[in-house]
């Protein structure tokens, strides 16, 4: 019978708060970007990432930060079914920063925390027996009760016969043989830590660790004997990590030298963050070595997924997609900081992005300049008529995937606050209503600093009125800020969507659209989402297409807008645009609320008969879609 999952990690999870400047102590750190983290959780993802099925078993507390582990899990693909949820301890935290290329400061708050709160009782055999593996870590081993829980998940996974693996994961202060400040530390010997792990290591087919994790494994600093010793007690095959010099397998006895140990092609690569590493090599491994490929291929996996990792700031966020992995074998190194290789990057990132959205039916009120020009309309009345909005918005989607808006920040904040976590797609614009060439709101910044405060589940949504015609000073402005919002959205981890409607500039044919798509891409900018109008032919839709496809192959896809049409002309342009499963959806807006804002703006109507207009409008488009599409 084939295995729901292929791996079970059991073991700590935490919040990693990362230093997001670069070069400094942790004493001087700003600020701090948030990442899941702990072993077992970073081996959960990254062997997701390369398709693997995988699951944790760990603890969290009943909180916001055991609530975004589990739900970054979730959007990472990670079965969570085995995580559980203590509401007496706290999530683990974890503190980080990147001082230089050789130190990596890092605390831990741990005390008491919820991963360590797994007993015997937490470990369900049948939810064991579901997987082909179980992976545990050595700091779950430390501690009586979660050893307890550790081994027991181990022996119901021999008894199944399946695979078990062990990552030695050694941290000094974790087993209390070094101080809260010595997070940093690798090695620290300790003959009651030699002990407590050789009385576990007969447990596992597969073990991985430094050099420095084998000598607390087997009791010496002389790196064969140590490993001798550790084959004295387990069977396993041992996997030695040896930074710069990649790593070496053994599946029988162990020879006079390392050099001597099954090897896989290495990655020479900058060293910007250790942090993290050994957990990519360990998702590299477990990927080749449940797939069953020889121990030369799982240790090129293991050793480019550490490579990824050294050089990119967090753990599971560095990560690569098997996608990425194959585009970097094929490729090779272009550049030794691979965080800095912008094609990479650009794989990197749009094979690693979270939630499907495979179809997407946005009720778009992000409107400012025509709803302020409305009689009765100030800013306070504009804003509750969104939150309206957004009530027919979430009274269509009751709950399902799928739906989303558009709302901007100015005149739509608190629509944009209650949006928030609905599980709504949430575009959000920051172009200067009408402006050409192209600004962008006060909000934004000039230095687009502005976007620092957005949460990471809205989309940049920015329209730029362009034309193949266009001069060459027009095209040059709107290209400058185009190109420095994209790569503001990058680095604030925001999606991207750009807008582009050529009919308003000037006349069009069926290339103008393909024609404008081209020259911003070919400025290096890759959004995430297009936003265009109903074009009513399948040529202009087919070259339009080509012009994306050929470009970015990841790209989430296309919405088209409504540009205030009835409902008939929306409906023949959705039946075309739905022939091309390129275009995920629509985004409109006046269709659905123009006369409803006009009478509710002069009190001709009440909110509960707004809403109900408004959400009757977007249901009959989102019907009429549905049926374009199917």
């Amino acid at each position: 019978m084939k295995k729901q999952l292929d791996l079970i990690t059991i073991g700590r999870s935490s919040v990693d708060l990362y230093g997001a400047q670069i070069g400094g102590r942790l004493e001087d750190m700003r600020s701090f970007d948030k990442y899941i983290g702990g072993s077992p959780t970073n081996i959960a993802c990254g062997t997701a990432r390369l398709g693997l099925k995988s699951a944790v078993i760990t603890g969290v507390g009943d909180e916001h930060m055991g609530r975004f582990i589990r739900e970054e899990l979730i959007r990472e693909g990670v079965d969570t079914r085995g995580i559980k949820v203590d509401p007496q301890r706290l999530t683990a935290l974890v503190l980080l920063g990147i001082r230089d290329q050789e130190q990596f400061p890092l605390i831990f708050y741990r005390e008491n925390c919820a991963d360590m709160g797994l007993t015997v009782d937490d470990i369900d055999p049948d939810f064991i027996c579901q997987a082909r593996s179980v992976v545990a870590t050595g700091t779950h081993l430390s501690h009586p009760q979660v050893e307890a829980a550790t081994c027991k998940a181990l022996e119901i996974a021999r008894q199944a016969g399946m695979q078990t693996a062990l990552d030695i994961d050694y941290r000094p202060n974790l087993w209390g043989v070094a101080g809260h400040g010595e997070g940093e530390s690798r090695f620290v010997a300790s003959d009651k830590v030699t002990s407590r792990l050789q009385s576990t290591l007969h447990l596992f087919d597969l073990i991985v660790g430094t050099e420095e994790e084998f000598h607390i494994a087997g009791g010496t600093t002389d790196t064969v004997a140590a490993l001798r010793a550790v084959r004295a007690v387990s069977s396993a095959t041992l996997v030695c990590k040896r930074g710069a010099a990649g790593a070496v397998a053994f599946t029988d006895a162990i020879p006079d030298s390392l050099d001597e140990g099954q090897s896989g092609p290495g990655y020479p690569i900058e060293v910007f963050n250790v942090l993290g590493a050994g957990d990519g090599f360990m998702s590299g491994l477990l990927k080749g070595w449940l797939d069953g490929e020889d121990w030369s291929t799982a240790l090129q996996y293991a050793n480019a997924c550490g490579a990824f990792a050294v050089s990119r700031h967090g753990c599971t966020p560095a990560y690569p997609s098997w996608d990425e992995l194959q585009f970097f074998f094929q490729r090779g190194i272009q550049r030794p900081d691979l965080r800095n290789d912008l094609p990479l990057e650009q794989v990197h990132w749009a094979t690693n992005r979270h939630l499907d959205w495979s179809i997407v039916r946005v009720f778009a009120f992000d409107h400012r300049m025509q709803l302020e020009e409305l009689d009765g309309a100030d800013p306070e009345k504009i804003g509750r008529f969104k939150e309206l909005c957004l009530e027919a918005t979430e009274k269509v989607a009751d709950g399902q995937p799928g739906y989303g808006l558009l709302c901007d920040g100015r005149l739509g904040r608190d629509a944009l606050y209650k949006a928030a976590g609905t599980g709504l797609w949430i575009g959000r614009p920051v172009e200067w209503p009408g402006s050409r060439p192209l600004r962008l709101e006060p909000e934004i910044g000039s230095d687009f600093g502005g976007l620092s405060e957005w949460p990471r589940d809205q989309v940049v949504k920015v329209l730029c009125f362009s034309h193949p015609e266009d001069d060459a000073a027009t095209w040059a402005d709107q290209e400058s800020t185009i190109h420095r919002l994209y790569h503001a959205c990058r680095r604030h981890r925001l999606e991207f969507l750009l807008e582009v409607i050529p009919s308003k500039v000037a006349p069009v044919d069926d290339t103008s659209t393909a024609t404008v798509i081209q020259r911003f891409y070919d400025t290096g900018v890759y959004p995430d989402w297009w936003k265009l109008e109903p074009m009513l032919t399948d040529a202009a839709w087919e070259q339009t297409i080509a012009a994306i496809e050929r470009n970015d192959p990841h790209t989430r896809g296309i919405v088209i807008l409504g540009l205030g049409e009835s409902e008939e002309k929306l409906a023949a342009s959705f039946r075309i645009a739905a022939r091309h499963p390129l275009v995920k959806g629509f985004a409109v807006g006046r269709t659905i609320f123009a006369d409803t804002a006009r009478d509710w703006m002069l009190g001709d109507v009440d909110d509960d008969g707004a809403v109900a207009v408004m959400s009757e409008n977007y249901g009959r488009l989102c019907a009429l879609w549905d049926e374009a599409r199917g």
